[in-house]
């Protein structure tokens, strides 16, 4: 392989098969990032590879499952191996888990946490000392609109958002003194097959479930949100715009929907923001 040029920036995806992580691929790769379009299951990189070949674009399919450490060191070391250095990671992996909390298994929320959480841990741990080595770098981790405020039926979801949260804005005082810049990239409801992704919990497909009629219509609530969303383009064009500001703040939000219910969080007291949730979500 050909390697970049000493100004070409080096960009690492995880989640890059669909949705937002697919089209930040092709966003880097078409603005000049040599792009790393990481996944768990390669049989799924022929949509991008077709793309990028189609357009000649600088991206290269690498396996990369967030939950395994000998995945992740073993793509952090080739990449590493290969270009020498990683300038920017885009920390994107991601599933939902839908059901009320009573009706969630330890198990299922352990494995929610293994991916959108852990995985971002283990895989910004293991690009650190890449990135503290040339003393550059930014991290971007893709957050929620569920990072900033809570709503039904996803509380596993949105907990494991609201740890990404916490850790980002830890983070950022202990890296950058070594030129290592942390952002928070947080969509509203965006328009991609994470609804095909959503794993329900068993419990919660019991027709003796107390909470069945109240997931049904939320359900249905979240189904019609999801038709009306953003597209992943959008919050691709948002990362693009962090990478390459000279100083990019901590938080960027992804879609004016967003831009409405932090307004809306801004504005109202707790109370009558939780009513607007209720209104909103449970009808």
């Amino acid at each position: 392989m050909v390697s970049p040029s000493s100004s070409q920036k080096v960009a690492l995806v995880t989640g890059s098969s669909s949705g937002i992580g697919f089209e930040t691929c092709l966003t880097l790769a078409r603005n000049g990032f040599l792009t790393y379009a990481t996944m768990r299951n390669l049989n799924n990189s022929e949509k991008i590879k077709s793309v990028a070949t189609k357009e000649g674009l600088p991206i290269r399919v690498v396996q990369l499952d967030v939950t395994e450490d000998r995945s992740i060191n073993d793509a952090v070391h080739s990449i590493a191996s290969d270009v020498g250095k990683i300038d920017v990671l885009v920390n994107n992996a991601g599933y939902g888990l839908n059901g009320a909390f009573e009706d969630l298994a330890m198990e299922e929320i352990k494995t929610q946490f293994e991916t959108n959480l852990f995985g971002v841990i283990r895989v910004t741990q293991a690009v650190l000392p890449i990135m503290r080595k040339q003393k550059s770098g930014i991290i971007i981790n893709i957050s929620s609109a569920a990072g900033r405020f809570g709503y039904p039926g996803e509380s596993a979801y949105v907990s494991t958002k609201f740890a990404i949260e916490g850790l980002s804005e830890s983070i950022v005082y202990e890296l950058e003194p070594f030129g290592i810049r942390v952002v928070l990239v947080e969509p509203g409801p965006i328009r991609t097959n994470f609804a095909d992704g959503m794993v329900a919990t068993k419990k919660s497909q019991n027709p003796n479930s107390p909470y069945l009629e109240i997931m049904k219509k939320l359900n249905a609530v979240l189904a019609s949100i999801r038709e009306n969303a953003s597209s992943p383009d959008l919050v691709a064009k948002v990362v693009l715009k962090a990478v390459t500001s000279e100083n990019p703040s901590l938080r960027y939000l992804a879609g004016k929907d967003m831009e409405t219910w932090m307004e809306a969080k801004r504005s109202m007291s707790d109370e009558d923001f939780r009513k607007t949730i209720k209104q909103n979500f449970m009808k």
